[in-house]
């Protein structure tokens, strides 16, 4: 069974940055895309930036400039560094993959959720 383990976050002050990792653990074959969601208080869950096995990525609008994720495939590793933030980003950061995970010839889909992690931003 594939697992996320996240570390990093905290608490910070407006215009500091912090970064976040998530590590994949499992019998995995190949992960198609990692991404980090957040959820802050009374609020949707959002996606904040996903990457694919491409290598593409995608960003939320409220953080372009300023987030970046990136990954480590051979340590099926994702990270997100953000910069200048902002008490708009206080929340609780969940890692997400997807991928396949199993034997040679027996592959099966997965989808998993990192614990999440809470990042308070203020002065």
């Amino acid at each position: 069974q594939v697992q996320l383990a996240q570390s990093g976050g905290g608490s910070v002050q407006p215009g500091g940055s912090l970064r976040l990792s998530c590590a994949a653990s499992g019998n995995i074959f190949k992960i198609n895309s990692m991404a980090w969601y957040r959820q802050g208080s009374g609020r949707e869950r959002e996606l904040v930036a996903e990457i694919h096995s491409s290598g593409d990525k995608t960003y939320a609008e409220s953080v372009k400039g300023r987030f970046t994720i990136s990954r480590d495939d051979g340590k099926n590793l994702v990270y997100l560094q953000m910069n200048n933030l902002t008490p708009k980003d206080a929340a609780v950061y969940s890692c997400y993959a997807d991928g396949y995970d199993g034997d040679v010839g027996n592959y099966r889909y997965f989808e998993v959720w990192g614990q999440g992690t809470l990042v308070t931003v203020s002065s």
